[in-house]
């Protein structure tokens, strides 16, 4: 690939503010990468939709970013990576990365026991898509599943630890503790912001599976592959939303962990 082309961006969408833990991830593993961040915030959340909207959604999400003339995008979001990547890459030539892949191949690598659980929205819990993962790279392996719509209004709220978060936390993982997990996927890009409650309510012996984590190493090698890594300095980042761009820069510095010092609205068709 051209020098040109390896200075183009790369392109990240999500249904709302949870995708930046994967963009922090791509920041720290790929730090010459320009990235165009967009968050479909006016829409969120996708958990709860329909397969058929969460498609429609998901391909103007792309649209959108391949303005930008992004050389491969990230679906950073586990739903839409659930429900829409097939449609995805058979309508749009970029390359495109979902959530799924990266973080069950990591939970396979991982498992002794072959008990493996997975959290996250109601739709991605519904679709079955990391169990399919799972059993497609391993058919031995048990997947245990468990929805926890409460997570994310807890991260987006601020509440990252204290009594209610840990007693939430430890009624949706009971169930899959009975079931004795050694390890346990973040099926949803809030989850991460949570660890330390949810590794206190499953105990040191299960490894989390942060799906931001691997799927970074998955662009870097895709890009590593295409002879397409950038190594400028400085990179640069832009970020988009489609409603009131503050709560999306006060929880989203949260989920950086630096400054958000601009974000521009769009609307969405």
């Amino acid at each position: 690939m051209s020098a040109t082309a390896s200075r183009k961006p790369i392109g990240v969408f999500d249904s709302g503010i949870g995708g930046l833990t994967v963009v922090k991830a791509l920041m720290r593993e790929l730090p010459g990468e320009s990235i165009v961040y967009f968050g479909d915030t006016a829409r969120v959340p996708y958990g709860t939709k329909s397969k058929s909207t969460i498609v429609k959604f998901s391909m103007e999400n792309v649209e959108f970013l391949l303005h930008f003339g992004v050389k491969c995008i990230v679906i950073a979001c586990n739903t839409s990576s659930s429900w829409a990547l097939p449609t995805l890459r058979r309508y749009f030539k970029v390359p495109i990365i979902g959530v799924i892949r990266p973080g069950a191949r990591a939970a396979v690598q991982h498992t002794r026991t072959k008990r493996v659980g997975v959290i996250g929205t109601e739709a991605t819990i519904r679709s079955r898509a990391y169990e399919l993962e799972i059993k497609r790279l391993d058919r031995s392996i048990t997947v245990l599943s468990q929805s926890c719509p409460l997570f994310v209004p807890l991260v987006e709220s601020g509440w990252l630890n204290g009594a209610i978060s840990s007693q939430i936390a430890s009624t949706y993982l009971a169930p899959l503790m009975r079931r004795r997990i050694d390890a346990l996927i973040l099926g949803c890009t809030h989850y991460p912001l949570l660890a330390p409650v949810i590794q206190r309510a499953v105990g040191p012996q299960v490894a989390l599976i942060d799906s931001a984590t691997e799927t970074a190493d998955e662009v870097k090698g895709l890009l590593a592959w295409s002879e397409s890594l950038s190594t400028l300095r400085p990179p640069r980042h832009r970020f988009f939303v489609t409603d009131e761009p503050h709560h999306f820069v006060e929880v989203g510095e949260r989920f950086l962990g630096h400054p958000i010092r601009s974000v521009e609205r769009v609307n969405q068709r």
